[in-house]
């Protein structure tokens, strides 16, 4: 049989000029292989392409193999999807990783650095939070005794602990009482954030109840104290060492018990 004869070629020889001659009307040809060892890709592959492609752009979080094979057609071959797309992807921006079994989309690692954003996330403080400040802020220099005198109730370290990490409170100094309790005050951002010039410049009696802060009834002789970054008399420097008393101390020891 020659090979005009042969059915076989006659019909290959025919699909390549129909091939050709859709080529040629379109300007278009068929995409070469993705990976080496695969046949080259037919509209229905690119199809199935275009799906993980969709699927893991919308993914929120990393999926593994048995949810992408769930999403996509029965006949989409996931497995060599998914290394088209990480070759195709390889050295962009956006890459494909497989981290746990499971796949992803994420930024290239050389230029994640340009993507950090900062950002000061507002704090809502407490009732006691404010409490506590308010009362810092009018009656420094105060010690937490002092605080929770006015309070009525104990003072949580961590509270303390808050308003010096927004750096709106520090210590401040000692008492010159016994135990040497340390004092609290405020500070120069607790000033910039209220608007404040100088500490006394907190809003006095009349101003609170003109702004509706307190009650028009005050009890008589009620007064807001009025606080002062001045270290005062009764304050000891923070940094000044602690020094051991001895009017607190008297030796028994050395008595007569018959006296």
């Amino acid at each position: 049989m020659s090979e005009s004869e042969n059915p076989t070629l006659d019909a290959i020889e025919e699909a390549v000029k129909a091939l050709a001659a859709r080529s040629a009307r379109t300007g278009h040809h068929d995409p070469a292989p993705c990976l080496p060892g695969l046949h080259p890709v037919s509209a229905r592959d690119e199809e199935h392409y275009r799906m993980l492609e969709a699927l893991m752009f919308a993914a929120a979080e990393p999926l593994d193999i048995e949810t992408i094979r769930a999403r996509l057609p029965a006949n989409a071959e996931c497995t060599a999807l998914l290394a088209r797309m990480q070759q195709n992807y390889a050295g962009r921006g956006i890459q494909l990783v497989c981290v746990a079994q499971k796949w992803r989309l994420q930024t290239a690692p050389d230029i994640a650095h340009i993507l950090v954003e900062e950002r000061e996330e507002p704090r809502k403080l407490s009732n006691a939070a404010l409490e506590t400040l308010s009362i810092i802020a009018y009656h420094q220099p105060v010690t937490r005794a002092e605080i929770e005198d006015v309070r009525g109730v104990a003072v949580s370290k961590g509270t303390l602990d808050l308003l010096m990490e927004m750096k709106w409170v520090r210590l401040r100094g000692r008492r010159r009482t016994p135990g040497r309790p340390v004092t609290y005050g405020t500070t120069d951002a607790f000033l910039a954030h209220f608007g404040l010039e100088r500490i006394d410049d907190l809003p006095g009696k009349d101003e609170l109840k003109a702004a509706g802060l307190l009650d028009s009834r005050v009890p008589a002789g009620f007064t807001v104290p009025s606080p002062s970054d001045v270290m005062s008399e009764e304050e000891l420097p923070l940094d000044e060492p602690l020094e051991t008393s001895s009017e607190f101390h008297t030796d028994y020891m050395g008595e007569d018990p018959a006296q």
